[in-house]
Protein backbone atom coordinates (compact mmCIF):
# COMPACT_ATOMS: atom_id res chain seq x y z
CA UNK A 1 0.00 0.00 0.00
CA UNK A 2 2.72 2.50 0.91
CA UNK A 3 5.30 1.32 -1.66
CA UNK A 4 5.57 4.93 -2.86
CA UNK A 5 7.69 5.57 0.23
CA UNK A 6 10.61 3.61 -1.25
CA UNK A 7 11.32 5.90 -4.23
CA UNK A 8 10.23 8.95 -2.23
CA UNK A 9 12.70 8.42 0.60
CA UNK A 10 15.43 7.20 -1.76
CA UNK A 11 15.03 10.28 -3.96
CA UNK A 12 15.05 12.58 -0.92
CA UNK A 13 18.24 10.89 0.33
CA UNK A 14 19.98 11.39 -3.04
CA UNK A 15 18.85 15.01 -3.04
CA UNK A 16 20.17 15.55 0.50
CA UNK A 17 23.55 14.19 -0.51
CA UNK A 18 23.67 16.71 -3.37
CA UNK A 19 23.98 19.53 -0.83
CA UNK A 20 27.65 18.75 -0.21
CA UNK A 21 29.16 20.44 -3.28
CA UNK A 22 32.10 21.81 -1.28
CA UNK A 23 32.98 18.43 0.22
CA UNK A 24 32.74 16.69 -3.18
CA UNK A 25 34.87 19.40 -4.80
CA UNK A 26 37.53 19.14 -2.11
CA UNK A 27 37.68 15.38 -2.52
CA UNK A 28 37.45 15.01 -6.30
CA UNK A 29 38.18 18.48 -7.68
CA UNK A 30 35.91 21.34 -8.72
CA UNK A 31 34.53 19.86 -11.95
CA UNK A 32 33.99 16.32 -10.66
CA UNK A 33 32.48 17.67 -7.44
CA UNK A 34 29.95 19.65 -9.44
CA UNK A 35 29.16 16.63 -11.61
CA UNK A 36 28.55 14.47 -8.52
CA UNK A 37 26.16 17.12 -7.19
CA UNK A 38 24.26 17.23 -10.48
CA UNK A 39 23.99 13.44 -10.70
CA UNK A 40 22.77 13.12 -7.11
CA UNK A 41 20.17 15.87 -7.46
CA UNK A 42 19.07 15.98 -11.10
CA UNK A 43 19.57 12.37 -12.20
CA UNK A 44 18.91 10.36 -9.04
CA UNK A 45 17.19 12.72 -6.60
CA UNK A 46 14.42 14.74 -8.23
CA UNK A 47 13.26 12.11 -10.77
CA UNK A 48 13.16 9.34 -8.15
CA UNK A 49 11.23 11.32 -5.54
CA UNK A 50 8.91 12.59 -8.30
CA UNK A 51 8.11 8.93 -9.10
CA UNK A 52 7.34 8.50 -5.39
CA UNK A 53 4.82 11.35 -5.57
CA UNK A 54 3.18 9.92 -8.68
CA UNK A 55 2.84 6.57 -6.92
CA UNK A 56 1.41 8.29 -3.81
CA UNK A 57 -1.20 10.04 -5.98
CA UNK A 58 -2.14 6.72 -7.58
CA UNK A 59 -2.24 4.79 -4.28
CA UNK A 60 -5.78 4.04 -3.08
CA UNK A 61 -5.93 5.59 0.35
CA UNK A 62 -8.19 7.10 2.99
CA UNK A 63 -9.53 10.52 2.00
CA UNK A 64 -8.73 13.05 4.75
CA UNK A 65 -10.86 16.00 3.65
CA UNK A 66 -13.77 16.34 1.25
CA UNK A 67 -12.49 17.41 -2.14
CA UNK A 68 -14.59 20.11 -3.79
CA UNK A 69 -14.23 22.12 -6.96
CA UNK A 70 -13.02 24.98 -4.74
CA UNK A 71 -10.24 22.93 -3.13
CA UNK A 72 -9.17 21.56 -6.52
CA UNK A 73 -9.06 25.01 -8.16
CA UNK A 74 -7.27 26.41 -5.12
CA UNK A 75 -4.84 23.48 -5.26
CA UNK A 76 -4.01 24.16 -8.92
CA UNK A 77 -3.59 27.88 -8.20
CA UNK A 78 -1.22 27.13 -5.32
CA UNK A 79 0.77 24.69 -7.50
CA UNK A 80 0.91 27.34 -10.23
CA UNK A 81 2.15 29.96 -7.77
CA UNK A 82 4.79 27.55 -6.46
CA UNK A 83 5.87 26.69 -9.99
CA UNK A 84 6.08 30.37 -10.96
CA UNK A 85 8.27 31.11 -7.93
CA UNK A 86 10.54 28.19 -8.82
CA UNK A 87 10.86 29.31 -12.46
CA UNK A 88 11.66 32.91 -11.46
CA UNK A 89 14.28 31.64 -9.00
CA UNK A 90 15.86 29.34 -11.59
CA UNK A 91 15.99 32.12 -14.18
CA UNK A 92 17.61 34.40 -11.60
CA UNK A 93 20.41 31.96 -10.69
CA UNK A 94 20.73 30.64 -14.28
CA UNK A 95 23.43 28.00 -14.78
CA UNK A 96 24.34 27.96 -11.09
CA UNK A 97 21.15 25.95 -10.58
CA UNK A 98 22.16 23.39 -13.19
CA UNK A 99 25.73 22.89 -12.03
CA UNK A 100 26.65 24.42 -8.67
CA UNK A 101 30.33 24.92 -7.93
CA UNK A 102 32.49 26.30 -5.16
CA UNK A 103 33.21 29.32 -7.37
CA UNK A 104 29.58 30.44 -7.65
CA UNK A 105 28.86 34.05 -6.73
CA UNK A 106 26.23 34.85 -4.12
CA UNK A 107 23.04 35.77 -5.96
CA UNK A 108 21.20 38.35 -3.91
CA UNK A 109 19.18 40.17 -6.55
CA UNK A 110 15.73 39.54 -7.97
CA UNK A 111 13.66 37.14 -5.91
CA UNK A 112 16.79 36.29 -3.88
CA UNK A 113 16.74 39.83 -2.46
CA UNK A 114 13.55 38.88 -0.61
CA UNK A 115 13.91 35.15 0.11
CA UNK A 116 17.06 33.02 0.49
CA UNK A 117 15.42 29.79 -0.70
CA UNK A 118 12.62 30.64 -3.15
CA UNK A 119 12.88 27.24 -4.86
CA UNK A 120 12.19 25.54 -1.55
CA UNK A 121 9.38 28.01 -0.76
CA UNK A 122 7.81 27.20 -4.13
CA UNK A 123 8.17 23.50 -3.38
CA UNK A 124 6.26 23.97 -0.10
CA UNK A 125 3.45 25.60 -2.09
CA UNK A 126 3.43 22.75 -4.58
CA UNK A 127 3.14 20.18 -1.77
CA UNK A 128 0.21 22.16 -0.32
CA UNK A 129 -1.52 22.38 -3.69
CA UNK A 130 -1.00 18.69 -4.35
CA UNK A 131 -2.67 17.82 -1.06
CA UNK A 132 -5.62 20.12 -1.85
CA UNK A 133 -6.11 18.37 -5.19
CA UNK A 134 -5.67 14.84 -3.84
CA UNK A 135 -6.34 14.93 -0.07
CA UNK A 136 -5.55 11.29 0.74
CA UNK A 137 -3.49 9.77 3.51
CA UNK A 138 -0.88 8.62 0.99
CA UNK A 139 -0.47 12.10 -0.53
CA UNK A 140 -0.52 13.74 2.91
CA UNK A 141 2.24 11.35 4.04
CA UNK A 142 4.30 12.08 0.93
CA UNK A 143 3.85 15.84 1.38
CA UNK A 144 4.71 15.69 5.10
CA UNK A 145 7.89 13.77 4.29
CA UNK A 146 8.55 16.32 1.55
CA UNK A 147 8.33 19.18 4.04
CA UNK A 148 10.80 17.44 6.36
CA UNK A 149 13.10 16.79 3.40
CA UNK A 150 12.99 20.45 2.26
CA UNK A 151 13.80 21.64 5.78
CA UNK A 152 16.78 19.27 5.95
CA UNK A 153 17.85 20.11 2.41
CA UNK A 154 17.78 23.81 3.24
CA UNK A 155 19.88 23.32 6.36
CA UNK A 156 22.48 21.20 4.55
CA UNK A 157 22.64 23.63 1.62
CA UNK A 158 23.14 26.55 3.99
CA UNK A 159 26.00 24.73 5.72
CA UNK A 160 27.57 24.24 2.28
CA UNK A 161 26.95 27.86 1.22
CA UNK A 162 28.56 29.11 4.43
CA UNK A 163 31.73 27.25 3.42
CA UNK A 164 31.90 28.51 -0.16
CA UNK A 165 30.55 32.07 0.08
CA UNK A 166 32.20 34.41 2.59
CA UNK A 167 29.33 36.94 2.41
CA UNK A 168 26.63 34.32 3.10
CA UNK A 169 26.40 34.96 6.90
CA UNK A 170 25.53 38.63 6.30
CA UNK A 171 23.01 37.58 3.62
CA UNK A 172 21.43 35.13 6.10
CA UNK A 173 20.98 37.96 8.61
CA UNK A 174 19.46 40.27 6.02
CA UNK A 175 17.16 37.99 3.99
CA UNK A 176 14.57 35.57 5.44
CA UNK A 177 14.72 31.89 4.58
CA UNK A 178 11.35 31.04 2.98
CA UNK A 179 8.94 33.98 2.99
CA UNK A 180 9.59 37.69 2.51
CA UNK A 181 9.21 40.12 5.37
CA UNK A 182 6.05 42.17 5.25
CA UNK A 183 7.83 45.24 6.58
CA UNK A 184 11.28 46.56 5.91
CA UNK A 185 13.77 46.01 8.69
CA UNK A 186 14.61 49.14 10.59
CA UNK A 187 18.28 49.92 10.65
CA UNK A 188 19.91 49.92 14.05
CA UNK A 189 22.11 52.98 14.23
Amino acid sequence: MFLFLVPLVLGFAFNLMSAFTTAFSRRWGERRGSIVTVILRDVLGIPVWAIGFVLAIRTPSLTLIVSTIFTEVLGWLVIGAGGAIIVVALVTIRLHAAMPSTGDPLVHNGIYAYVRHPIHAGTFLEFTGLFLIRPTLAVASACALGVVWVLLQTRFEELDLLQRMPSYPEYMNRVPRFSPRLQKRRSTS
